[in-house]
Formats: structure tokens, C-alpha cells, sequence
């Protein structure tokens, strides 16, 4: 299978196969998967008390200067996998008891995780966790596979998002795709023990030095849906990431200050249906190990950062 690819907002008409990477994303179409394990990490109604089963894609069509998981995020690394790879891999994750299944950064490959799931019987909510830069046609793959979206709302400034992601349609595309998302599964519905089963939990992570941007998404997410119908996670956690002579104003963490204002005109906002962190979630003990964990031994260029001895 091989195709000119316009799946992402870039449509950059990249060639990609099986074997060829392309396009921003440098990716095949195969998804190429670096961990599959359950992960406690995440907010309350996903993690749970079982973890969600995780799966870790990489490569990325944003490449955000800022990323967390940068080291996965700029180069398709790990195992390629058909789709019924990817789905036994989530098939054993389920049969471990997690609470869900969670695609993380999984948008650059919509084409065969939908082929995956269809028909799948998982019975367990399946989390779509990614950066909110996607087209609404390429979402639609996805309707009546996907019960859970976990989105980002990074920035509304266009400016912002030109300078950190090179992408200054950033807030359109993700205002449009967050309508789409919530279309798909409208209000957020948690189960008895409060792990959410359907709808949309949308994530701001603040940047420091930046609250006012963090007020317009805060205001946007108030504004654009009925209340009490998304969760919302306001995020402390930024770690620094970038050079600091390329971009200074990155190079410390959110402010207790600015932590504790922005939390607080959540509250103002009446946006209270979710979650906020406190300023200490900042740090590398938040990022997972990426070694290939449940998906074999990895060797040569399809592994990562491997455990040291």
C-alpha cells in the first residue's frame, strides 16, 4: 500500500508506504510503536487504579519545540506494525486489566489504527491522545471507534504557534477538530468508579510567561460547549526542553503564581468539570521509559532510549 498523504493539516502530499517515511511526520504508514504498557501518568479518570493501556506512537506531524516527548516525536522509531499487530498488542494490554486503551500521538497514523479497530471487541473505552492539529476528514475515519478524545488546546495565537510548532493554523484547526470530536461523542459519561467511558477531556499545558494565552484557551473551551458537557486539564507539568539561546523565554517552569491564577480563573469560569496539577508535577520523572516495553526485544534503529545496566 502506498499513498500521497494529506491526512494532517500540513498536507504536504508525502509518498508513504509500508517501508517508505515521508512528510513532516517522517513516517510510514505502518505505525511504528515504541511502548505498549499500562501507565499510571495520566488524570484520574483514565489512569484509574488499574493504569490505561498505553501505546506510544512516534513520530509527529507538529513538532512542538517544547515536546515532552520530544525524543520519539521527531523520528519514527520502534516496531512498524500491521494492523492485527496493533491489534494484539491492544488486545494483551486489555487482557491486563487496564481501564482503557490510550493511542498517544497516534493522528499520523489514522488510516491503519482504524483499520485496526474495526471490528475489534476490546470492551474497554479506547483514549485518543494527541496535539488537537488534525483535519476534521481524517477524524471522521474514526467515528464509532474512538469512545474517549483526550485533544490538546495548545494555543489560540497564531503567532505562538508559528514560533513553537511552525504551524500557525494551529487554533483553527484545532477549534474545528474539537467541535468534530465532541460531535462524535458528545457529553463526557464516567463510569460507577469515575473512569471516563465516552466523550471529550480537552488538555492546555500553560508555558511559562504566557497566562494570557492560557486565559483565551480557558475562555474558548468555557464558551464553545455546553457546561458541563468536556472535561478540562490545566497543566503545570512543562519541563524544559529547547536550547535557551534559541528560545529563552522556554527555558525555565510555570510559576506557582502563574499556576495558582490560572486554577483560579478555571474556578471564575465556572470550568470546573476536571483537573488542574499542582506546580510540583514539573520534572523527567513524568516521562515514561521508551524501550520497547511490550513489543519484544527491540535491536538497531528500531529502538530508543534503552534502560541503562
Amino acid at each position: 500500500m502506498e499513498l500521497l498523504c494529506y491526512d494532517c493539516p500540513r498536507r504536504c502530499g508525502a509518498r508513504r508506504s509500508e517501508t517508505l517515511s515521508g512528510g513532516v511526520c517522517q513516517s510510514p504508514l505502518l505505525p511504528c510503536v515504541i511502548r505498549a504498557a499500562p501507565h499510571f501518568g495520566e488524570e484520574p479518570c483514565i489512569s484509574g487504579s488499574r493504569g490505561a493501556g498505553t501505546v506510544f506512537f512516534t513520530g509527529c506531524s507538529l513538532h512542538c519545540v517544547y515536546c515532552q516527548n520530544a525524543e520519539i516525536s521527531r523520528k519514527s522509531v520502534g516496531k512498524a506494525l500491521r494492523p492485527d499487530e496493533l491489534r494484539e498488542v491492544m488486545l494483551r494490554l486489555r487482557d491486563k486489566g487496564v481501564h482503557n486503551i490510550e493511542l498517544v500521538t497516534p493522528s499520523h497514523y489514522t488510516r491503519v489504527i482504524a483499520e485496526a479497530l474495526s471490528g475489534a471487541e476490546l470492551g474497554v473505552p479506547v483514549v485518543w491522545n494527541s496535539s488537537g492539529y488534525e483535519r476534521v476528514e481524517t477524524l471522521r475515519m474514526l467515528e464509532g471507534l474512538i469512545q474517549v478524545y483526550m485533544p490538546d488546546l495548545k494555543t489560540l495565537n497564531p503567532e505562538t504557534a508559528k514560533r513553537y510548532s511552525a504551524a500557525p493554523d494551529y487554533p483553527e484547526q484545532a477549534k474545528e477538530a474539537l467541535q468534530e470530536m465532541f460531535r462524535q461523542r458528545g457529553a463526557y459519561r464516567l463510569s460507577e468508579d469515575g473512569i471516563l467511558q465516552s466523550g471529550v477531556l480537552i488538555r492546555h499545558l500553560i508555558l511559562p510567561g504566557r497566562t494570557e494565552e492560557s486565559r483565551d484557551v480557558i475562555d474558548y473551551v468555557a464558551e464553545s460547549f455546553p457546561r458541563g458537557s468536556v472535561l478540562f486539564s490545566l497543566m503545570s507539568q512543562y519541563t524544559p526542553m529547547v536550547p535557551n539561546a534559541r528560545f529563552p523565554e522556554l527555558s525555565g517552569t510555570v510559576s506557582r503564581e502563574e499556576n495558582d491564577n490560572l486554577i483560579h480563573y478555571m474556578k471564575v469560569r465556572r470550568l470546573t468539570d476536571g483537573y488542574w496539577q499542582e506546580i510540583t508535577s514539573a520534572g523527567m520523572e513524568n516521562i515514561p521509559l521508551f524501550d520497547g516495553t511490550g513489543l519484544g526485544v527491540l535491536t538497531g534503529s528500531e529502538s530508543s532510549r534503552l534502560p541503562q545496566a
